[in-house]
């Protein structure tokens, strides 16, 4: 646990031109408190402990404005820049080195499936606002603008904006070539 939240710091540090020391990105940025709370709480809801899970992702939420349920499933590397406002429901998934950006929710649209959150790959970004719900897969290297409603799947590499997202920019996966192709998703 404490590996993964000294390459948390780390990662703040190389990702945040405002971070200025180790022990500033420690103890005062709330992506830090959020992540090693959640840690905690998902080794109780791993061991079945759910009141207590709860409870500390909710003192969490309350402490940094964060909230992550505690069923999540997160990689290595998630930053969380200005995180206000950010949910995470309970069967979303993040992959590695993913950024998110305050106001983002990972939520559901049907209470009912077992599976009801999205799934992000590797280097994902989501910027400000961002609602992506229901049980969606935004692929590896994929941007999401800021402010659009996804509630489609969007592949690897591709740019989706608007309310609703469509595909903006698409990179060609057989070059770096990126060309225009709008898309409604």
């Amino acid at each position: 646990m404490f590996r993964g939240l000294h390459e948390d710091v780390k990662n703040i540090m190389k990702n945040d031109v405002a971070a200025k020391s180790y022990l500033e990105v420690l103890l005062l940025y709330p992506t830090i408190q959020a992540l090693f709370a959640y840690r905690i709480s998902h080794f109780f809801f791993r061991k079945r402990l759910f009141f207590v899970a709860r409870l500390i992702s909710q003192l969490s939420r309350w402490l940094t404005g964060i909230e992550i349920h505690p069923g999540a499933k997160i990689g290595r590397r998630l930053f969380i820049d200005h995180g206000m406002g950010v949910v995470i429901g309970e069967t979303a998934t993040i992959g590695d080195d993913c950024t998110i950006y305050h106001g983002v929710t990972l939520g559901a649209t049907d209470c009912d499936a077992p599976k009801r959150h999205p799934d992000l790959g590797d280097r994902v970004m989501i910027g400000a606002g961002a609602k992506i719900l229901g049980p969606i897969k935004i692929g590896d290297d994929a941007k999401v603008g800021a402010n659009s409603v996804v509630l489609k799947s969007v592949p690897n590499g591709a740019t989706a904006v608007g309310t609703p997202a469509r595909i903006l920019v698409r990179k060609n996966e057989s070059s770096d070539v990126k060309f225009l192709y709008y898309d409604y998703i």
